[in-house]
């Protein structure tokens, strides 16, 4: 790997970008593809498809291009994060399984009696107020917000901050009828139908979870369903 491609890498990890490292396995030639800003790698549509696509996979992979050359992809992404609004009964039970899953959780609760490091080992407990939190942490596209309060004084401020930051999933816990009074309140807030949209609420599955650890279960499968969603390109 070249000097100036390695220190890009680098760039990209510490500013948390995603990127794709292309090799030409026969000349050795390389490029790196940035899915976030103005293409300059010069490749073909096709390979750069296939980028987006190695991207959201999470997977490097090797690719036979139409000219002939055989090109390797590696990724790489940003963590995988998880900020989880609550240190209630779910959180416990969902914050283990985000952590197999590979996510670095974040569980935020300014309700210290309930935001302890023995309740929720493994992961970081932060009792600042939500908003404030999330703020700080900046939710990015490989970041999952949910918030499992049920306190509108809660939830309804670290849900403002989510939606206007580039999580790729964002879920509420609450019932039919408490997720359209949250819509309401966040309409009030200035959000339009296009930006609600993007709340899973009631969240999770629909597998007909009761206990903490179901809803759990349901949780994270639909923010793992969210990930490997395929673009609308990949799906055609």
């Amino acid at each position: 790997m070249r000097r100036e491609i390695l220190h890009a890498v680098l760039a990209a990890r510490e500013g948390k970008r995603p990127a794709v490292l292309v090799s030409e396995l026969d000349s050795g030639e390389q490029r790196l593809f940035f899915p976030d800003a103005p293409d300059e790698s010069g490749l073909a549509p096709p390979v750069r498809a296939a980028c987006v696509g190695a991207l959201r996979a999470d997977r490097s992979r090797r690719l036979a291009n139409e000219d002939g050359s055989d090109l390797f992809l590696q990724v790489f992404n940003p963590p995988l994060r998880m900020v989880v609004v609550g240190a209630v009964h779910i959180t416990q039970a969902l914050a283990p399984m985000a952590v197999l899953l590979g996510y670095e959780v974040t569980v935020v609760d300014p309700r210290r009696a309930f935001a302890t490091d023995e309740r929720f080992p493994g992961v970081v407990v932060d009792t600042e107020w939500p908003d404030d939190a999330l703020l700080r942490l900046a939710p990015d596209r490989r970041t999952a917000v949910v918030t499992l309060t049920h306190d509108p004084k809660l939830d309804d401020p670290a849900l403002a901050v989510a939606l206007a930051s580039d999580a790729f999933y964002i879920g509420s816990l609450g019932s039919r009828r408490t997720h359209a009074a949250r819509l309401e309140r966040l309409r009030a807030r200035g959000f339009d139908e296009t930006a609600l949209a993007r709340i899973h609420g009631p969240i999770g599955l629909a597998i007909g979870a009761k206990s903490p650890a179901e809803i759990a279960t349901a949780v994270t499968a639909e923010i793992t369903a969210r990930l490997r969603e395929p673009a609308p390109a990949e799906s055609r």
